[in-house]
């Protein structure tokens, strides 16, 4: 059974990716010192605890979109997507596969 992480760790986490993306990576033992230097943790192994979290959450951040997280570049990427227009549409309308005559009844009722 996996260990359950505290609120303060979560939030604490989410918080330092936002703000500190670019300077963190996936390595454990460089976000604990990148963590020490940017925040006030009162104890060691909440520090432990942040940073291991931080970077479970740039893990799966490296595989897409992470709940609860926003920013800046997650959000130029998703925007991005949003507004990729295709050269080739993938519906392609003449390439039904009808029957001539199926084609035509379906042109009638306006389908195509």
């Amino acid at each position: 059974m996996g260990r359950v992480r505290t609120k303060t760790t979560k939030r604490a986490s989410r918080v330092l990716i936002e703000k500190y993306y670019p300077r963190l990576t996936l390595d454990f033992h460089t976000n604990k010192r990148i963590i020490d230097e940017v925040a006030v943790v009162p104890s060691k192994r909440l520090r432990n605890k942040i940073s291991g979290f931080t970077t479970h959450l740039m893990k799966r951040i490296q595989k897409g979109p992470v709940r609860g997280i926003s920013f800046k570049l997650q959000e130029e990427e998703r925007e991005r997507k949003d507004n990729y227009v295709p050269e080739v549409s993938a519906l392609d309308t003449s390439a039904t596969g009808l029957e001539v005559d199926a084609e035509t009844k379906v042109r009638f009722l306006g389908a195509f």
